[in-house]
């Protein structure tokens, strides 16, 4: 067990070591360094409860990809996690919104970081409209699919897979969803959060059909006799659901700190462990072993986007959020367990009727 988290914990105590240098550095005391600590401790737990779910749908995805990629997922996607989104992501958002130059972004979150939170919170609508809509799509395009056989929550599943024979069921659900939610909007805000969820669903779209096209071309090269693998379909989605996953997260953080550091230190801490626990369900074969626990996961994506579009206009605490996905994972892991004490034999057919 210790060898799939042994680099997480070698990086958290960097980060830890980090912190209280930076902590004594800015208040020159042991109280404010032990505050500063307590907040980076808090932020890592935060992100790690928000994203088990990521690391599941990772893991059943990560599957079916090669060893290389599964490897550049693994090492340049962790790099896009950690920089990317939790230090490069926020600077561009102020960037952007307040019209100047990254250099003054940077100089403005270390010097001013009341006012770089302000500017970041104001890009709220946007984010929510577009990483809850990514989410979403992802949560209900795993449930509307017709070639799903095996059902957690029966009554509500086998008829969503039957709903899947309408062509693009869970988009049209989905815009109506946007739409209502705009209308208790501002106009300015409803115009953005309309644009930001359509493009959210536009996105998805697009990476489903690069990995259709990739697909298809590996098919074409196999038929020749060629042997050709690519992830590169399933390396976007991936980057792009952790993208999806993180928004609340970087957002949320700000509630405890709006210090760019002590988040940047908090939330790459969580990610680690995200990292170091999806290796651990693709290499121990858990998804498979467990088998309403991919289930379980993609109905808090789906909780987890229906909360973000819904905090466009009702602020939800994460803490909240992290023990929606927390309960609904644990339940289907208990289902799981139960299942397998039931049917040790593995009928798994008589078994889905059973449950």
């Amino acid at each position: 067990m210790l060898r799939y988290y042994k680099g997480s914990i070698l990086f958290t105590l960097v980060c830890l070591a980090l912190a209280a240098w930076y902590g004594w550095f800015q208040t020159g005391s042991v109280g404010g360094m032990l505050g500063l600590l307590w907040i980076v401790v808090v932020l890592s737990i935060l992100e790690v409860s928000l994203s088990f779910d990521n690391a599941v749908v990772n893991a059943s995805v990560l599957e079916d990809m090669d060893d290389i990629w599964q490897r550049r997922f693994l090492t340049w996607g962790m790099l896009i996690a950690v920089f990317g989104m939790r230090i490069v992501f926020p600077l561009a958002i102020v960037a952007i919104a307040a019209g100047m130059g990254p250099m003054e972004a940077v100089d403005l979150s270390l010097n001013d970081p009341k006012r770089y939170e302000e500017i970041v919170s104001s890009a709220h609508v946007g984010i929510a409209g577009f990483g809850g809509a990514f989410l979403a799509m992802v949560g209900l395009s795993f449930f509307f699919d017709g070639e799903k056989d095996v059902h957690w929550i029966g009554w509500i599943e086998a008829k969503l897979a039957r709903f899947s024979n309408i062509k693009a069921a869970e988009i049209a659900i989905l815009l109506v969803v946007i739409y209502l939610i705009s209308r208790l909007l501002p106009a300015d805000e409803a115009l953005t959060f309309m644009v930001s969820g359509t493009l959210g669903i536009v996105t998805f779209i697009a990476v489903e059909a690069l990995g259709t096209v990739l697909e298809m071309r590996e098919q074409a090269l196999a038929a020749q006799g060629a042997v050709v693998r690519s992830g590169l379909g399933g390396f976007l989605y991936l980057n792009i659901l952790d993208a999806s996953f993180s928004f609340d997260g970087v957002i949320g953080a700000f509630a405890l700190s709006n210090n760019m550091i002590i988040i940047a230190l908090g939330l790459s801490i969580g990610a680690m462990f995200v990292r170091s626990m999806t290796i651990h369900l693709v290499q121990k074969g858990t998804l498979a072993e467990y088998r309403y626990l991919e289930h379980g996961a993609f109905w808090a994506i789906i909780a987890l986007g229906g909360i973000m579009l819904i905090s466009a206009k009702v602020h939800i605490p994460e803490t909240v959020t992290g023990l929606i996905g927390a309960v609904l994972i644990g339940l289907s892991l208990w289902w799981s367990i139960r299942h397998k004490r039931r049917f040790p034999d593995g009928e798994l057919e008589n078994a889905v009727r059973a449950d």
